[in-house]
């Protein structure tokens, strides 16, 4: 029995091979997973990561992809994504809301909303899941996952042990935390402030209204590709200082309505994307002589 059918008798249907990724990420690009995995819960979790250790099987977790780049050859070893059971939101006490790691950012948003909780209306224009956006330590509009965390849960790749981390044991970065790779985020825990539902929703409802009118919706982009400087230098700034707004690789372009935003205009391939990528960058760098730190991740071979 190969290692493929070992893992289809252990873990079924949730187990896949040569898994397309181009339909898992907001560029739909990338080749295949080697192997692709869809836990159930944290203990299937933990056992799938149990054996691909036993074999020395790499695995990669893969969110919503709303910021990763598949490169063109697939990712070698087993992708995972949480599963369904991942997502989800829940009332703890007073402000406190628990949230599945899998959970998509805009659905945390408006259970906040519902439950009259403020302090989450940015996570509305915030694409992808809440797992991604602790890592990133996303935010928009002066506001970032930092302001709300409480804790979080994670499984620990070494040592198969899921842990407690409290907010005061990371360190916040500008799109960054110091979270170890080998921590996969569960879930977490929020707290927000009393509010109430009609006021927050207009609150709501005016960020998203201001991210439409500066950014481009309804595209194949996986939203800003680099770290901007500080709130006075911007990435998109300098693309346009440098005068690579313009700029294209083969059905790889900038968006015209903000030129941080590298867009998959139809028919490009990741390593357009990424040559792209990497001639805005170096252009930059010539003419301003700022090296422009990636945003997005990318992935695989």
């Amino acid at each position: 029995m190969n290692l493929s059918d070992n893992f289809t008798k252990k873990f079924g249907k949730n187990f896949t091979q040569n898994e397309s990724l181009s339909k898992y990420n907001w560029f739909n690009l990338g080749g295949n997973a080697e192997f692709f995995f869809k836990p159930n819960d944290k203990n299937q979790l933990i056992d799938f990561i149990r054996e691909a250790k036993k074999i020395n099987l790499k695995t990669t977790i893969l969110g919503a992809g709303s910021n990763t780049l598949v490169r063109d050859k697939g990712v070698k070893g087993a992708v995972i994504k949480l599963g369904p059971n991942f997502s989800y939101t829940k009332l703890i006490k007073n402000n406190i809301i628990e949230v599945g790691a899998a959970t998509l950012d805009r659905k945390v948003a408006n259970f906040a909303k519902d439950n009259n909780i403020a302090s989450f209306e940015f996570l509305a224009c915030i694409p992808g899941s809440i797992g991604g956006a602790i890592t990133m330590n996303s935010g928009c509009y002066d506001n970032d996952i930092s302001k709300i965390l409480l804790s979080i849960k994670v499984i620990d790749k070494n040592d198969l042990v899921e842990k407690e981390i409290k907010k005061k044991d990371i360190k916040f970065l500008y799109r960054g935390t110091n979270l170890a790779k080998n921590l996969i985020i569960i879930s977490a825990n929020f707290e927000g402030l009393n509010g109430n539902k009609k006021e927050i929703e207009i609150k709501q409802a005016n960020l998203v209204a201001k991210k439409k009118l500066s950014q481009p919706n309804q595209i194949k982009t996986c939203g800003s590709t680099f770290k901007n400087i500080n709130e006075h230098k911007k990435a998109w700034m300098l693309i346009k200082e440098a005068q690579c707004h313009t700029f294209k690789v083969g059905d790889a372009i900038i968006s015209p309505k903000h030129c941080n935003f590298f867009v998959n205009n139809g028919k490009a391939n990741s390593v357009d994307i990424e040559n792209l990528i990497n001639k805005v960058k170096k252009e930059v760098y010539k003419k301003t002589g700022v090296s422009l730190e990636l945003e997005i991740k990318i992935i695989g071979e």
